[in-house]
């Protein structure tokens, strides 16, 4: 083999081994219950949905924690948990924060006044990684109090999520200068998507993955 058949053999090798050590798009999903997925199989919760539709050049993370709240002074606020130590230690490129249905609850939401900051707070210690991961703040599903199964002793309130969650969180969003993924609105009218008016089921995991795939 002469000199020159040589030096191209050997760029393809060093080519073909950068090309397969190339790291994957690490995505870290930040939640309560919708994204553990409860109610779910493992393989039916968003984040697995998500990584599916992603491919392999993704490596999706469920940290999802059920019933935690994104206030601080919440009943079971999610910054306490390990979670979202994991979430942070990842050093994601990407994180997806699904927070704010269980601070619709009134033993959670007479602490109104610390979102905003509590959520502030929240982005800037992901912005701060190593990582500078994008971020994106989902707007939470609508709750549907009329459906088979709701549990009202739960205190989830949609009203609350409307008029007081949202606005909150697209506040954070305009200030932050961060994305927002609505998925209020494409919920909307679909009841069949959960099983008991707040938690998706297979479908609504997997309609919610397609509406986070789509940002």
């Amino acid at each position: 083999m002469n000199r020159t058949k040589h030096s191209f053999l050997l760029l393809f090798l060093l080519l073909s081994v950068v090309t397969f050590a190339q790291p994957k798009i690490k995505v870290a999903c930040v939640g309560n219950s919708i994204t553990f997925g409860y109610g779910l199989k493992p393989t039916e919760s968003y984040p697995t949905q998500l990584q599916a539709l992603l491919g392999d050049k993704y490596e999706v993370h469920n940290y999802g924690n059920s019933a935690r709240t994104l206030l601080s002074k919440g009943n079971l606020p999610y910054i306490k948990e390990k979670e979202y130590s994991d979430a942070l230690a990842l050093n994601p490129d990407i994180v997806i924060i699904k927070l704010g249905t269980n601070d619709s609850k009134p033993m959670n939401w007479k602490y109104q006044s610390d979102f905003i900051a509590d959520l502030t707070a929240m982005v800037k210690r992901f912005k701060q990684l190593p990582s500078h991961p994008k971020i994106y703040l989902c707007c939470p599903i609508p709750v549907f109090a009329r459906a088979p199964h709701f549990h009202p002793e739960w205190g989830i309130n949609d009203s609350i999520i409307v008029n007081g969650v949202i606005p909150k969180i697209k506040t954070v969003q305009k200030k932050m200068h961060v994305r927002l993924i609505d998925l209020r609105k494409p919920f909307l009218g679909h009841e069949e998507l959960v099983f008991d008016g707040i938690h998706p089921n297979a479908d609504g995991a997997k309609f919610l993955a397609n509406e986070i795939y789509k940002q």
